[in-house]
């Protein structure tokens, strides 16, 4: 059986770049941003690639943290059935998940 990790970080890398074939939601403190701020964080999520092992633990390319303006932000991918019900039999199948980007300020953690 093949590895499916290099498909998962494909679709994670590609929805991440352009927020399309999931859900993007932000929290609160991600909302209270004026316009520019929001989009400089969206384009810095958009474009993120500093991926470590650290950071990344199982290649996915699924978390990372960036900075705008002095603050903090987490930005996450989870992995939802189609009805957003429970968690995807398999991440590696875009026809069985929905993938949820989830953007936040660090300190809303």
């Amino acid at each position: 059986m093949p590895d499916p990790i290099p498909l998962v970080r494909t679709l994670n890398d590609r929805f991440r770049a352009t927020f399309v074939g999931g859900l993007v939601v932000v929290t609160e403190g991600v909302k209270a941003l004026d316009e520019n701020a929001k989009r400089r964080l969206l384009a810095k999520v958009r474009s993120f690639d500093a991926f470590s092992p650290e950071n990344d633990p199982y290649g996915e390319h699924d978390f990372g943290s960036v900075e705008v303006d002095g603050a903090w932000f987490f930005f996450k991918i989870d992995y939802f059935d189609p009805l957003l019900e429970g968690h995807s039999a398999n991440a590696a199948d875009p026809s069985v998940t929905t993938r949820v980007l989830t953007i936040m300020r660090a300190d809303e953690y």
